[in-house]
């Protein structure tokens, strides 16, 4: 059985010190399960590799040996697709990362004296944009989830409208608890991450799309489960949580982009989520509104947004100045 704080993996036994770790993060910054499990894979992929090819483990490693692991992650490392060399580096980045929040961990613990990260660069990254869609193809979404007129169509409705209007992570969105929304409807409250708790307002149409889906959310609570799935606001009988899961709420965009003509690819709650923050601030919203109803802790995670917003003002340079395609100065 795995420790308390420590995800539920396969093996490698790693040294005790991750299992330290670990609970330090989720005790201590209340890191999410996602989280934890991410360091986790990324210490048990270096442990590996050390007891491998080093005879070494990862409380004892040098930094020659992570020299060497880093070297031995941009040889090793292969994707599929355009951005195969920008994705790669992106992965060994976050490996550092991961080491060098451990080693800190073992120095504050007084279990390391050093910190063998500590003259190691983390690789140059390309800057990758956030996808995201234009204002027509999210109300195309809308209109199309709408069409059927089901209770299931108006509760996607609901959830597409949520998620444009208030730019919810998904997993915040499917895990809200009835008692988020107010009696009027006109905000939600969200526990983000590390217990952080923001207000968010609610727009005019999720407002309108919430009541609707109100008169039909007893449709989606099975009388057998109905103390467990009654607390959440997007119940679901099928679902072992007790709320509609973001893998299923991802496949129900997934098909609604099919049958609006989109990319099916195209369409994410993420996606949603880029787009409720960069339509914002094209629109002139204030960068430190938009943060916080994101629920950014940094406001450098915000400032990605104004990058898309002016790519995309390149973009129309491009496709509809008269002297663009000319290549005309003056």
């Amino acid at each position: 059985m795995a420790r308390p704080g420590r995800p539920a993996m396969p093996k490698p036994d790693l040294h005790k010190s991750v299992d330290t770790f670990l609970e330090m993060l989720s005790a201590e910054r209340g890191a999410a399960l996602n989280t934890r499990q991410a360091y986790w894979r990324d210490l048990a992929d270096f442990s590996l590799y050390l007891r491998k090819e080093r005879n070494s483990d990862v409380d004892k490693a040098t930094t020659d040996d992570i020299k060497a692991y880093m070297k031995h992650l941009a040889e090793k490392i292969h994707v599929k697709g355009n951005n195969r060399s920008k994705i790669a580096v992106r992965t060994i980045a976050r490996r550092l990362s991961a080491l060098r929040q451990f080693y800190r961990y073992l120095i504050s613990e007084n279990k390391r004296k050093d910190d063998p990260t500590s003259t190691i660069e983390s690789p140059k990254q390309g800057r990758t944009l956030p996808k995201t869609l234009n204002e027509g193809e999210v109300d195309n979404l809308i209109k199309t989830a709408a069409g059927a007129g089901t209770p299931e169509s108006v509760r996607l409705v609901c959830l597409l409208e949520m998620i444009y209007a208030t730019g919810l992570r998904v997993s915040e969105l499917v895990g809200l608890p009835l008692s988020a929304i107010g009696e009027d409807s006109q905000f939600v409250t969200v526990a983000g991450k590390a217990g952080r708790e923001r207000v968010v307002p609610m727009s005019a149409p999720s407002q309108k799309a919430m009541k609707a889906y109100l008169d039909v959310r007893a449709k989606f609570i099975s009388p057998e489960e109905r103390e467990k799935q009654s607390q959440w606001l997007f119940p679901s009988k099928t679902s072992i949580k007790g709320h509609i899961t973001r893998q299923r709420f991802a496949q129900l965009l997934k098909d609604l982009a099919r049958d609006a003509g989109l990319e099916e690819g195209k369409v994410s709650p993420h996606v949603l989520r880029h787009a409720f923050a960069t339509h914002l601030l094209q629109n002139g919203a204030d960068l430190r509104a938009v943060q916080k109803m994101l629920g950014h802790a940094d406001i450098a995670t915000t400032q990605i947004y104004t990058h898309v917003i002016g790519e995309n003002l390149k973009k129309t340079v491009k496709d509809k100045h008269p002297l663009a395609k000319t290549g005309t100065d003056n």
